[in-house]
């Protein structure tokens, strides 16, 4: 610990490194102050601390940083949060989910005290949440995390959730329960331990709120630190003659210009680099080992200028044309195939794609060569790159298209799609023929498991519901389709089912059915949030084809001619996308099953064919009633003394009758109708044993 403490009105301030089994306790009581934003991390961001420290865990080389929290200590014994709200409510998060779906009695109780302080009397210690968050954000937060009722969180509908919080909280909590809820136990159990006992933070303690905002500043705001490329530029050309040393400082920036002060870009660059020469898909430290693993060799027998020349110009040139292939002056089916990969939000793929561009294009070396459209003189016309092995690039590029896809879709972390990208890398290298290449195999379980993906609900981000539509809308035209800027995937039922509306005739169900299924989904210029407020159908469709642009795609254009949607109108939509994408990664028909649904079947399969693993997807009624764990007519009870008042409900096929014959879809929106906007599932006792609601809904996604 290092620390600052002096008299009188100067702040004092503290600063210690501690592993979250220390953070988490009676030593910090964290508040969110009412003037901070509100928690605002999206999937993406929780996607990439789940991996990241995932892929900490395999490698287990010392602890993980995670970074620094800055505190204000007052005089009620709290500590408000000016640094780290975001880490700290996605770590309680992550918390809650590991505690629901671990059954040793031991880790639990460990578990629940990294969120609940239980309190003890003998030490003045009272029983409270270990975080507070924002008033209007602290009961929904202690509820549904910090108290464990994730099947309650899981059952809240769009129309339930009051604040974009809310909607983070329940979004985030998804995307890392589907993570972790396909790891087998043991290995959780080490990424809980790992995360627990290795997982650190510094933690800055002051007890001025000025002062902790001036400490704020100066760590996140100011300075320009230097970029890994001028750290190896520094080494490099360190190594360089000093008369050649000038000439290749100024042709090292003029080669790495195109990235500009983008720091994630670099870093990404150079740990592409470090893979295609080391086979090892992650770099620990990227300056220590990149330094130590690629540029040592060459500056041990002083070759500055080589590596210059032969590694980094090429490289460099090859990630450009990665990022904005459309300007460059490469064969139109090869621009296509990188503008394909491009849409994915992985981009573990630039390893092999760089590797595939710097040995199949002639004179990257050369500066005179010329790669990008502009106008051209007759010298630079003479120059313009050109194509060695097209054949190989093509299948290459392909190949990798469709490994990428499956892996995205199917959630793999970044540690198992580097390993295949360094094994593809090392089989090339080789000169392994295509069809030899390992890591470009797709094998029956996982293209089983990628289309049970696309047949079920979609435990996935917008941008690759996207990416799905724009695959199925190519394959149909036959080749690609030019994206206006904006391009969106967007439901064509609405979100809030509203009295009046088309959709509020639908069988109990089948909206909650089809929300998350790519079938209800199609591309648009148009913005989700341009489509809220639109309940009919006619509204909904002339909104989606307003812009010519999006009647490019014909799986769009085909709305115009539908007078009406219908739940047997999506069921074959939804049939014919899985079928285009099928064929776009040439998925062996074979490891598919049929993929046709008889007419009024469609909940039965969706119950049981989509669900290959335990997943955060609302449990329905009717897949708990097949399941066994419910019967038809089963009667659940609320009593509410306080107010003396008793509620029922029954079960039917599909939902739950009220006791005035009203009809609803899910428990929750049954709570709701007669308790308001805060009740959940979690009120319903059955009659028969007692047994809540949600322990029945948590004992079906088990058995999942």
């Amino acid at each position: 610990m290092i620390g600052v403490c002096r008299k009188g009105d100067v702040m004092s301030i503290s600063a210690s490194e501690k592993p979250l089994s220390k953070v988490f306790t009676s030593d910090y009581r964290f508040t969110i102050p009412s003037f901070q934003r509100s928690y605002s991390w999206h999937d993406a961001q929780m996607w990439q601390l789940v991996n990241d420290v995932m892929d900490a865990c395999a490698l287990h080389d010392g602890p993980y940083f995670l970074g620094s929290l800055i505190l204000v200590h007052d005089e009620r014994g709290m500590h408000q949060v000016i640094d780290g709200q975001q880490r700290l409510v996605s770590l309680s998060i992550l918390f809650s989910i590991l505690l629901a779906l671990e059954e040793d009695p031991q880790l639990t109780s460990s578990l629940e005290g990294l969120l609940m302080e239980v309190g003890d009397k003998l030490r003045g210690i009272n029983a409270e949440p270990r975080l507070t968050l924002r008033e209007q954000d602290e009961g929904f937060f202690r509820e549904y995390v910090q108290q464990g009722d994730l099947e309650a969180l899981f059952d809240l509908r769009e129309t339930d959730i009051h604040t974009q919080a809310q909607r983070n909280i329940q979004g985030n909590t998804r995307c890392a329960y589907d993570i972790l809820a396909r790891m087998q136990d043991d290995e959780r159990r080490q990424f809980a331990q790992y995360l627990v006992n290795d997982v650190m933070f510094v933690i800055v303690t002051t007890d001025d709120i000025s002062g902790a905002y001036r400490i704020f500043d100066v760590m996140n705001m100011r300075g320009m630190p230097l970029t890994p490329s001028d750290v190896f530029k520094a080494k490099v050309v360190s190594s360089i003659s000093p008369a050649a040393r000038d000439a290749y400082a100024r042709y090292w920036d003029e080669i790495m210009e195109p990235m500009g002060d983008d720091t994630e870009r670099i870093e990404r660059f150079f740990k592409d680099l470090d893979l295609i020469a080391t086979k090892a898909p992650l770099c620990e430290s990227l300056i220590a080992d990149f330094m130590d693993h690629v540029l040592e060799r060459y500056m041990r027998k002083g070759e500055g200028i080589e590596y210059i020349d032969e590694v980094l110009r090429p490289y460099a040139i090859a990630n450009e044309i990665i990022h904005r292939p459309g300007e460059s002056l490469l064969p139109d089916d090869v621009v296509d195939l990188l503008i394909g990969l491009n849409d994915y939000p992985s981009k573990d793929w630039h390893p092999v794609a760089m590797w595939v561009l710097v040995h199949s294009l002639k004179g990257l070396d050369d500066p005179d060569t010329v790669v990008f459209e502009r106008q051209r003189t007759d010298h630079e016309r003479e120059h313009q790159v050109k194509v060695h092995d097209a054949q190989r690039l093509r299948d290459v590029l392909a190949s990798l298209d469709r490994v990428t896809g499956t892996d995205c879709l199917n959630g793999k972390s970044e540690l198992e799609r580097r390993t295949r990208s360094s094994t593809i890398v090392r089989d090339l290298n080789k000169g392994v023929p295509l069809q030899r290449i390992a890591g470009f195999h797709v094998d029956g379980d996982e293209q089983r498991l990628a289309m049970l993906h696309l047949r079920g609900e979609l435990s996935i981000d917008s941008n690759m519901k996207r990416l799905l539509l724009i695959r199925a809308n190519e394959q149909l035209s036959g080749g690609r389709i030019t994206r206006p800027r904006s391009l969106n995937a967007v439901p064509l039922i609405p979100v809030r089912i509203q009295s009046g509306s088309d959709f509020a005739d639908w069988p109990a169900g089948q909206c909650d059915y089809w929300a998350e299924r790519i079938g209800n989904y199609v591309l648009t210029q148009s913005t989700r949030k341009s489509m809220e407020g639109l309940d009919d159908f006619q509204t909904r469709r002339a909104r989606i084809l307003r812009s010519p642009s999006s009647r490019q795609f014909p799986l769009t254009r085909v709305i115009g001619e539908l007078e009406k949607l219908t739940p047997q109108f999506l069921q074959l939509r939804q049939h014919q996308i899985v079928e285009l994408i099928a064929q776009a990664w040439n998925i062996n028909p074979g490891e598919l099953g049929s993929l046709a649904e008889p007419q009024g079947q469609s909940d039965r399969i969706g119950a049981s064919a989509h669900r290959s693993r335990r997943t955060s997807k609302r449990v329905t009624v009717g897949e708990v009633v097949r399941a066994g764990l419910l019967t038809v007519g089963d009667r659940f009870v609320w009593n509410r003394p306080r107010k003396h008042e008793i509620w029922r409900i029954t079960v039917t096929e599909s939902g739950f009758r009220g006791e005035n014959g009203t009809e609803y879809a899910t428990p929750t929106s049954a709570a709701r109708a007669i308790g308001g906007s805060s009740a959940s599932l979690n009120v319903w006792k059955r009659e028969s044993d007692g047994r809540a609601l949600s322990d029945i809904w948590k004992t079906y996604r088990t058995s999942m």
